[in-house]
């Protein structure tokens, strides 16, 4: 039976404020330039979300760089200070147990920008607007 907490994704609310929790630590870390990084520190990077495993020990974070400028540069970053990553975040939040880390790029920008595009197509477009 579905606690009441479960949201229609299957995310229960606890998992979701976790995850942004950490949305927020990561993305101030960043912000701020703690990170001792020439990539890091030369890029905007966005954390577009976070999702927590069940158990809370696992928590992938979804990232894009600013207009998606060099983003395997910036991820090859962000993997190599994964543990600066997980001990700052596991210093402000107070959990059993430090989740670790998994960083991979967010493409639902692309996506959009996908499905955008073939809206846009003419014969498509003519579909749309058909009213028969």
């Amino acid at each position: 039976m579905a606690h009441q907490t479960d949201i229609p994704e299957g995310r229960s609310v606890r998992l979701l404020r976790v995850g942004e929790q950490f949305r927020h630590i990561l993305s101030e870390l960043l912000a701020r330039g703690n990170v001792h990084d020439e990539v890091l520190t030369s890029h905007c990077v966005s954390i577009t979300e976070v999702r927590m495993s069940p158990d809370l020990r696992h928590a992938t974070v979804f990232i894009k760089p600013l207009l998606g400028a060099n983003e395997k540069a910036v991820l090859k970053a962000l993997r190599t200070n994964t543990a600066f990553f997980q001990k700052e975040v596991a210093s402000r939040v107070q959990m059993k147990y430090a989740a670790k880390l998994k960083f991979l790029a967010d493409d639902s920008f692309d996506e959009a920008s996908h499905i955008e595009k073939l809206l846009a197509q003419p014969n498509v477009k003519q579909d749309l607007t058909d009213e028969g």
